[in-house]
């Protein structure tokens, strides 16, 4: 069954995470990905371990390399160069996350290679954009979780900011960077033009804060920092309970207030005036959780989940990440999964959360080994066997 995007040919430059992220996620929908990676030691991310399989692997490079196939080139040489003008001249996209301006003094910008190809698509992902007066900075997903005001809504109320546990910034930029990339394809349908998009970092971290912006731009006062509660809604937020237990209560409208407060046997809180509706429940927050929070202490987490469950009020576990494997809704729809590399060696993947009916998410080949590719690509643009040789030798590949 041919992917959704069958025939889109893709050169990935990138390293690390955001741009490799795009990468995969159009390979998991059918497009062909080559990653050009250094020779002799490739991908950063490939020894960020551990954990790492048992030839060394890394975990980390393994997230965000599925469905590639690996091809080392020296782009600071000029027969490196030719090699990636080349594929470039081929290929429907380009992504790259080099500092602003690095690639041009290769030949190997924008500006160059739509010479050679009007209908390239040619993705940057940088931390701060193109232009401004950051342009120059490098950027690092833990830095921009702080510029972009993550990081102070983010950890307890009392504490110290907390980043995200996972690098979301990279992931956010990866995500939307798909989304460019395949609207741009989508416009060079009609128009017969390929574009150049410009990602970065810190703008698709600020827009990722979505309610937390609009309640600045609307309400014109700095959004605190709440631990696990809700700038918006309450009761929203984690729970201790008996036995030192947790839960997350998710009470989303005023007869959800009702029933929380009826499987608590506090029927007198839903009448009360301070709390009848969610705007008074925001205004006397301070006042209403520690009620709820006592009268939460009297269970533990499994039976508060059941009784909740049982009244119709959202609710839910924290789990561990093993835990989360484990759910039977994860189970179900198969969101783990099992691939084998070229050494016969197991390789565990992540699905792609996207379900599709007709052209659905495919898992074609596990992460590569560093230039496993790189013969059979250089062979289809024409290099035979001494010209590899030599390039071979002289370090180009």
């Amino acid at each position: 069954m041919a992917g959704a995007l069958s025939g889109i040919k893709v050169l990935d430059l990138s390293r690390v995470l955001a741009g490799p992220w795009t990468g995969q996620l159009l390979a998991d929908l059918g497009a062909e990905v080559i990653k050009v990676e250094r020779p002799g030691s490739g991908d950063d991310t490939r020894h960020w371990s551990p954990p790492s399989l048992p030839d060394g692997t890394a975990a980390y490079y393994l997230a965000a390399n599925r469905g590639k196939q690996s091809l080392t080139v020296d782009i600071t040489q000029p027969a490196g160069q030719q090699i990636v003008r080349q594929l470039a001249a081929e290929c429907d996209v380009l992504l790259e996350n080099y500092k602003v301006g690095g690639l041009k003094k290769y030949g190997l910008d924008y500006d160059s290679l739509k010479q050679l190809n009007p209908r390239l698509v040619y993705c940057s992902i940088t931390g701060f954009g193109q232009d401004g007066p950051y342009a120059e900075l490098p950027g690092y997903d833990y830095i921009v979780q702080g510029m972009s005001g993550l990081m102070s809504i983010t950890g307890p109320a009392d504490g110290e900011p907390h980043k995200v546990g996972v690098a979301v910034t990279d992931l956010f930029t990866g995500l939307y960077a798909a989304n460019a990339v395949q609207a741009a394809l989508l416009s060079r349908h009609r128009t017969g033009e390929g574009q150049y998009i410009d990602m970065a970092l810190f703008d698709c971290a600020l827009a990722m804060l979505s309610n937390v912006n609009m309640n600045w731009l609307v309400g014109g006062e700095v959004p605190p920092r709440l631990g696990n509660a809700h700038p918006n809604i309450v009761p929203y937020q984690v729970f201790r309970t008996a036995g030192d237990g947790h839960f997350i209560l998710a009470c989303g409208n005023d007869k959800q207030f009702r029933a929380v407060c009826e499987v608590l046997q506090l029927p007198q809180l839903a009448d009360d005036e301070r709390f009848a509706s969610n705007p008074k429940r925001v205004q006397h927050r301070a006042t209403l959780v520690p009620l709820l929070a006592e009268g939460f202490m009297a269970r533990g987490r499994d039976e508060w989940l059941k009784l909740l469950d049982a009244a119709g009020v959202p609710c839910g576990p924290i789990n561990t990440v093993a835990e989360a494997f484990a759910d039977p809704q994860i189970r179900h729809r198969d969101m783990a999964l099992q691939m084998t590399d070229s050494k016969g060696q197991n390789v565990p993947q992540v699905a792609c959360p996207i379900k599709m009916s007709a052209t659905p998410p495919q898992y074609l080949t596990p992460p590569p080994a560093l230039g496993e590719h790189t013969d059979a690509l250089l062979r289809h643009l024409g290099y035979d066997a001494v010209a590899i040789a030599q390039l071979r030798a002289a370090g180009t590949v």
